[in-house]
């Protein structure tokens, strides 16, 4: 069987607190698997090695790279999500721009009647939108 799923790679140990935040702020959302770096590792001791995680029922990875690179999150891939509720977009929209950076301010941009866009403080972009 051949799989795809989006994969989340954090930089300085901040997997771990990602997902604390985003399993608060999703529903259907939990870790499906996770491995930690352990002693002798090449990571630092307890952060995440890889790691299976349910956001609003979609599967994702993600790891903590024990390698610094000269790039992190960009917006031009991002995540997409749909809400029935605007009482659930405005509070997913103000949870993850606290601390992290508004793009686009939730607004009707002319293709929907409430969208937002959000880098969070981890630098994971998410683009939020009012269903139809």
């Amino acid at each position: 069987m051949t799989t795809a799923r989006p994969f989340l790679m954090f930089q300085g140990g901040t997997a771990q607190a990602a997902l604390d935040l985003y399993f608060a702020t999703f529903p259907d959302s939990s870790m499906v698997r996770v491995e930690r770096y352990a002693e002798g590792d090449p990571g630092p001791v307890g952060t995440i090695k890889v790691a299976v995680f349910t956001l609003c029922g979609r599967e994702y990875m993600c790891s903590d790279s024990p390698i610094k690179h000269n790039f992190s999150f960009t917006p031009s891939f991002s995540t997409f999500v749909e809400f029935d509720s605007l009482e659930d977009l405005e509070r997913v929209f103000h949870i993850l721009s606290d601390g992290g950076e508004v793009l686009m301010p939730l607004d009707n941009y002319g293709f929907s009647q409430k969208f937002g866009w959000v880098n969070d403080r981890f630098g994971v972009s998410w683009q939020l939108n009012l269903a139809a």
